[in-house]
């Protein structure tokens, strides 16, 4: 039985050799992109294939625009560093189709089916409710737990393949388009001479993995693996989005390129690249329906901890994605269901009568059905979720697990900088016991506010419970903490960060002098590394300088804050962050209302947290609103006593 799909859906595929059939009603381009796990084409080698180049390692798409088309994938043959495989297709350019529709709005709606060789059908999906798009990333084939599944998509590009292009990474997306178009344009295969990638191409935003259009992004992201909050997990985007690597920017995405592959110009010099064969036969595909059996770290990464990284950023967007998928099914039927009505209501034959209430039943039973059957699919795919959170959980290291994870009562003061650190925990109405890992990566991009608008007192526990995360996650001497508390209201708060006598903060910023000292010193000190920076002295800041990370919780905002003091909080708000000093605010947004829009942009460039569950935070694929829970550490427990007093015994205590 064919599986028929709705956008963000997605669906098993019983074996590698696949065709994708696609019946648009009009001539359209289709091209294949090969992608990694954010999505961003492969950087290395060749990653396009079109009707000027059609061959690809795996894939073969046909050579000119048509109304009909079949695309031949071979998943076996897919290079160990490609995750996903896009669908595009676009219209043809404007010379190369007089009369043609201007835009998908004005065509048919186009179809794909997923089908083994023999033509027997696995999935299909139509893509409707288009408009001005010109080009399309239709389906995607990507790999989830060393297995193989098809995603419907369905994501339109008013700016056409460039557009498209940018959204994937490309190089230079407008010349790459153009030349596609070009080669349609002619009738002819021709081979693109692409450019060579660039430094950092494959890379996704600021440490988070992006899947948004264009136009809808909300640059405000941070590197977190929600997206949002700024932008997420990083990411589990995530981008972006971002998944963890090489050598990059600081807080950047990963870049899993291989040193030694070669370049895009030395393989377009050395021909065609013949599909790789396999050392021994495959191990066949298990049945589509077989349950596979989930394992900690089954994802891409040179560690345990990226692969640990880019599996939670995989269960973020599946999770995001099949919930889209329930509740587009479940619009579907609530649609269909009152289109229904009106046509009884619209008739005099049908208003009344038994004739009348059968059909009403009959309406019903159909949109029972139909979300019965999306909600069967959300429960086969939320099973498996779970499954693979039960597996992953008791695996994550300290920096990514929750205080109530048995992990922190092994924890020993780690020797390196990890590669993110849990800010707490996201879930969604669907499936509120499936909890994923809000993940931020280091350095900080951005600072956080905590919302102290609900409870003030709480705010300040999490807002302690995550500054002794981040201080655990640091080496000896690599991470510092101050505080500003004018008047002393936090002191109940902040207590726990004298761990067993010893400080690992510092007394507290107190009245208006201690306010505006400290943060002098801290812009000073911004001041001092950009300053050497830019002079291209970084490495020659004056002897005994401290080059240890920063964090300053500031309670109490904006009490106590003259307008000096509020415009050095907003200048390290925005330039602190590349300097090493980061902000933890703990204020109301409500209080600060007397400076009105001047002190916009310091919460703009802050991440927003609360205290208490709330659903602000919204992901970077489909712009779910999710549940955010803070990082509290549960009552009575010893651990984060524990954990300071470890810190404590560490490192020399502050004032000696």
């Amino acid at each position: 039985m064919t599986a028929e799909l709705v956008r963000g859906q997605n669906h098993p595929l019983p074996g590698n050799r696949l065709e994708i059939r696609v019946s648009a009603g009009t001539p359209v381009v289709a091209a294949v992109t090969l992608g990694d796990e954010a999505g961003r084409v492969v950087g290395d080698g060749e990653w396009l294939a079109h009707p000027g180049a059609p061959q690809l390692a795996g894939v073969e798409v046909p050579r000119q625009a048509a109304a009909d088309h079949r695309l031949a994938v071979d998943l076996g043959a897919m290079p160990p560093d490609v995750h996903r495989v896009h669908v595009l297709l676009a219209l043809p350019g404007a010379a190369a189709r007089p009369g043609a529709p201007a835009d998908f709005g004005a065509a048919p709606a186009p179809r794909l089916a997923v089908t083994t060789p023999d033509g027997s059908a696995i999935a299909g999906f139509t893509i409707t409710g288009l408009g001005a798009e010109t080009a399309l990333l239709a389906v995607e084939l990507y790999r989830r737990q060393s297995a193989w599944k098809v995603r419907a998509v369905g994501q339109g590009y008013g700016g056409g393949l460039p557009a498209l292009f940018l959204d994937q990474g490309v190089p230079d997306p407008s010349a790459t388009a153009e030349a596609i178009h070009t080669a349609v344009g002619r009738e002819q295969a021709r081979s693109i001479d692409l450019p060579a990638p660039q430094a950092g191409a494959a890379a996704g935003g600021t440490g988070s993995v992006d899947y948004r259009r264009r136009d809808r992004q909300d640059t405000s992201g941070g590197g977190t693996a929600a997206g949002t909050a700024g932008a997420s997990a990083g990411g589990p985007g995530a981008g972006s989005g971002a998944a963890p690597s090489g050598a990059t920017a600081p807080g950047g995405p990963v870049d899993y390129r291989h040193p030694r592959r070669r370049t895009a110009s030395a393989a377009s010099a050395a021909g065609p690249v013949p599909p790789p064969r396999p050392a021994s036969p495959p191990t066949p595909p298990p049945p589509a329906d077989a349950p596979r059996v989930p394992v900690a770290g089954d994802a891409a990464g040179r560690s345990m901890e990226e692969r640990l990284y880019n599996q939670v950023w995989g269960m973020f967007e599946d999770l995001s994605r099949t919930v889209a998928a329930y509740r587009s099914a479940a619009d579907f039927a609530e649609s269909r269901f009152e289109q229904e009505l009106d046509r009884l209501l619209a008739d005099p034959r049908t208003r009344g009568g038994p004739a009348a209430e059968a059909a009403r039943e009959a309406a019903q039973g159909k949109q029972a059905a139909l979300v019965d059957q999306a909600r069967a699919v959300l429960d086969r795919d939320l099973a498996q979720l779970t499954a693979e959170a039960e597996a992953v959980e008791p695996a994550l290291p300290p920096e990514f697990a929750g205080w109530e994870n048995p992990v922190w009562h092994a924890y020993r003061v780690p020797g390196r900088l990890p590669l993110a650190v849990r800010l707490g925990s996201l879930t969604l109405p669907e499936a509120p016991e499936l909890r994923i890992p809000l993940l931020s990566r280091l350095p900080l991009e951005r600072g956080l506010w905590v919302d102290s608008a609900e409870n003030r007192r709480a705010a300040m526990d999490a807002a302690v419970a995550i500054a002794a995360r981040l201080l655990a996650c640091h080496p000896v001497g690599a991470f510092a903490l101050h505080a500003l508390d004018p008047a002393g209201s936090g002191a109940t708060a902040l207590a726990p960060l004298h761990a067993g006598g010893a400080l690992v903060l510092p007394p507290p910023a107190a009245g208006a002098a201690g306010v505006s000292d400290l943060l002098t010193r801290l812009t000073e000190r911004v001041d001092l590394i950009q300053m050497a920076r830019r002079g291209g002295a970084a490495d020659d800041l004056p002897p005994g300088f401290d080059t240890a990370e920063q964090l300053l919780i500031v309670n109490e905002f904006p009490y106590g804050f003259d307008d000096r003091s509020v415009n050095q909080l907003r200048y390290l708000a925005d330039e602190g962050p590349s300097a090493g000093v980061h902000l933890l605010v703990v204020a109301d947004r409500e209080d600060a209302s007397a400076y009105g829009p001047v002190l916009d942009p310091l919460w703009r460039a802050l991440l927003r947290l609360t205290p208490l569950p709330s659903d602000h935070l919204a992901d970077p694929w489909v712009g779910h609103a999710w549940t955010y829970e803070p990082p509290l550490v549960p009552q009575g427990s010893r651990v984060l006593a524990d954990v300071l007093r470890q810190l404590a015994a560490a490192r020399p205590a502050y004032g000696t």
